[in-house]
């Protein structure tokens, strides 16, 4: 059976409805929420704070330090808590995406955390998170080059679409799926976060950039909108 239509109805190049708010965890520095759809992440922004124990301190730079968890609820099979090799790998490829335009040459010897969780997902969970993430350390008034927007772009069979979901990373007939989170920047474009899981040609992998530039580009509205103060809630 090929890939004609979409399991949820929308357009090969549309996002699922947005959530986007901010300051939603008081005690954190900065904290914010960003949502597609099902897939539900939060972010809260500890720092810059004194890294400890001192001998890893970089007299010149600070460091971020960024844990990624899916809570047990999030997911319709109970998942098991604590850090696992996904969520360690995921922690670093975000913290890898973030601290690519976080300013740390201003924040020597410091640390900053970022704490995302996941309480619920349906696919994207880490672009959510990513997305929530950057929200957060403008929130908190961290130094930023720009800010970042994230968002998986997947081949599903001969089509590109947007902000793929579980059903579609699952996707066996024909060619079968191929599921690539972007992360961009603002302003730049440049790309601070890319994997790829499964196969694509290289005239595709062109159209997968590009479709993941026009996300990120709406992705960014909706942060900018939410940092402005605007609580976004597009599911209602």
């Amino acid at each position: 059976m090929s890939f004609t239509k979409r399991p949820d109805k929308r357009k090969m190049d549309e996002l699922r409805p947005i959530r986007a708010e901010i300051g939603i965890i008081p005690n954190a520095d900065g904290s914010a929420l960003f949502a597609f759809g099902d897939t539900v992440a939060i972010a809260a922004v500890y720092g810059p704070k004194p890294l400890h124990p001192q001998h890893l301190q970089d007299p010149e730079r600070g460091i971020i330090r960024c844990n990624y968890n899916m809570l047990p609820f999030s997911v319709t099979e109970r998942a098991k808590p604590g850090p696992n090799r996904r969520s360690k790998e995921i922690s670093m490829v975000a913290g890898n995406a973030l601290a690519a335009v976080v300013d740390l040459e201003r924040f020597p010897a410091t640390v900053i955390d970022i704490e995302i969780m996941i309480l619920q997902a349906n696919a994207s969970t880490r672009c959510a998170g990513i997305n929530a993430a950057a929200m957060a350390l403008a929130q908190a008034g961290i130094v930023m080059k720009e800010m970042v927007s994230s968002v998986s772009i997947g081949k599903i069979d001969d089509k590109i679409v947007t902000d793929v979901i579980k059903e579609e990373e699952d996707w066996e007939d024909g060619e079968g799926a191929t599921d690539i989170p972007f992360t961009m920047t603002s302003r730049t474009k440049e790309i601070t976060h890319l994997q790829l899981d499964g196969r694509i040609q290289t005239t595709r992998f062109k159209e997968a950039i590009e479709a993941a530039k026009v996300a990120c580009e709406k992705i960014l509205d909706y942060q900018m909108r939410a940092l402005k103060g605007e609580k976004i809630d597009e599911t209602k």
